[in-house]
């Protein structure tokens, strides 16, 4: 794929990179290897100086970093506005926060003296998506370079703009030449990079094939990674809950970001007593949705981010119908410029069908009618993923049983999946391992190590 910036809600070619030679690649390398001998020297308040330079950058020229979201990648100005700002609140959080997640933990044994230590391992690589083109990056740039790493971002190939700006955003805060740096590199490119002796871990955010390509290419060099892979999160409602709620939130959940988010609610499952009205009412919502220019402030639907994504989200809803799923509205895409697609309702869903099995990433809820909190347990388990879920019900043991039971890496009660800088991130099964944001994502990209003083 080319790297270039693409305006997928008009088909226009804004700029197009050439990929880095062998020779810029190593160029960055040793920049980054030679920045991390001294960032990692760096006290903690000076790496929150600059941090807080960086937050500040980001809401002083929000306007302008939101544009170029959402010309790359569709995202509506308004979100691309939220997002940018989350990525401050972010830089924020772990300036003030970092040195104490980070701190000495002493342990009582019978050494005089024996505590925990926490090191920087050194260059990170970062493989980030399209779909959150700054606030991905941001959540883990800030808790990576806070505890005195050095980053290296391979960004989607059409988001380069976003890639560039936001190494801008670092250099402009000050950070020294090296700390952070955008690697305009194919795909292809990636193993050689991992596979390079400087480079000491590496997270990826993205689908399941391309995380088990980057795990085993770690694992065969013994290096730490981290990934944020695909969900088909559940959406439980039960009749106790707040039904109104419950369903604007529910189509909330499955079109942000125009259904291109892995914690989107993908998969819907409605109690009996409460089935029939939530389906009708949660159908008329979808198609009252109004689909057009993502910079219009009235538009609640915009592209999806490339043909590629479009197609394939198509192709997943016509297998499942020709499988016996049933189509509410939906089911097409828009003709006209740019890559729009239909809000999409299936029900009837077969167990096999991509719409039952598979990430679907664009607007599209499948929707199962259940009998109870145990049926909707064992239905939701029934994913290869396990990243989020939502469970919407006011019995404090159906809390607990969802809470306890659901096999997901986070389980959000009465509320929509999200992420927060205050709290871990990440999933179960094949939606991927370690943790991002809280202080257990700072510690992933440290040495944990014993220090033992008799």
């Amino acid at each position: 794929m080319p790297i270039a910036s693409i305006n997928p809600a008009t088909g226009e070619r804004l700029k197009e990179f050439s990929a880095f030679t062998e020779l810029e690649i190593e160029k960055r390398l040793q920049r980054a290897e030679r920045a991390f001998d001294h960032h990692r020297r760096e006290p903690f308040p000076k790496r929150a100086l600059l941090l807080m330079a960086a937050a500040s950058l980001l809401e002083q020229e929000k306007k302008n970093f939101a544009s170029t979201i959402t010309l790359e990648m569709g995202k509506l100005f308004g979100a691309a506005l939220e997002e940018v700002e989350k990525c401050a609140r972010a830089c924020r959080f772990y300036a003030e926060n970092a040195e104490r997640f980070l701190e000495d933990e002493p342990a009582l044994t019978a050494a005089a003296r024996s505590y925990v230590h926490y090191e920087p391992l050194g260059p990170v690589l970062a493989v980030m998506p399209w779909n959150f083109p700054f606030w991905q990056v941001f959540r883990f740039a800030a808790p990576t370079l806070m505890a005195g790493n050095v980053g290296l971002l391979k960004h989607a190939a059409n988001v380069p703009q976003c890639a560039l700006a936001i190494e801008e955003i670092f250099c402009r805060a000050g950070f020294d030449e090296g700390v952070f740096q955008t690697l305009l590199i194919g795909s292809e490119q990636v193993e050689k990079v991992i596979l390079d002796p400087r480079v000491k871990a590496v997270t990826l955010t993205g689908s399941e094939r391309a995380g088990s390509a980057v795990a085993s290419t770690a694992a065969r060099e013994i290096k730490k990674a981290v990934l944020e892979l695909g969900g088909s999160d559940a959406f439980i409602v039960m009749p106790s809950a707040d039904f109104e709620n419950a369903l604007s939130t529910a189509v909330k959940a499955r079109t942000i970001n125009s259904g291109q988010s892995c914690i989107a609610a993908k998969r819907l499952f409605i109690a009996d007593q409460v089935y029939d009205n939530f389906v009708r009412q949660f159908v008329e919502k979808m198609r009252a949705l109004r689909i057009g220019d993502p910079f219009d402030e009235t538009t609640e639907i915009g592209p999806l981010a490339t043909e590629q994504i479009l197609n394939g989200v198509h192709e997943q809803v016509q297998k499942s119908i020709a499988m016996g799923a049933k189509l509410l509205t939906g089911g097409n895409r828009i003709h006209g410029p740019g890559l729009f697609y239909e809000p999409t309702v299936l029900v009837d869903v077969p167990k096999e069908s991509p719409a039952y099995r598979e990430e679907v990433f664009g607007p599209v809820a499948s929707i199962f009618r259940v009998r109870d909190a145990a049926e909707a347990i064992e239905t939701a388990n029934d994913s290869p993923f396990g990243l989020g879920a939502s469970a919407w019900t006011n019995e404090r043991d159906e809390q607990e049983l969802f809470a306890s039971e659901l096999e997901s890496g986070m389980v959000f009660i009465n509320a929509m999946v999200a992420s927060d800088p205050r709290l871990p991130f990440g999933g179960a099964k094949r939606s991927g391992f370690g943790r991002e944001l809280g202080a257990h994502g700072i510690r992933e990209f440290t040495n944990i190590k014993t220090i033992w003083i008799s």
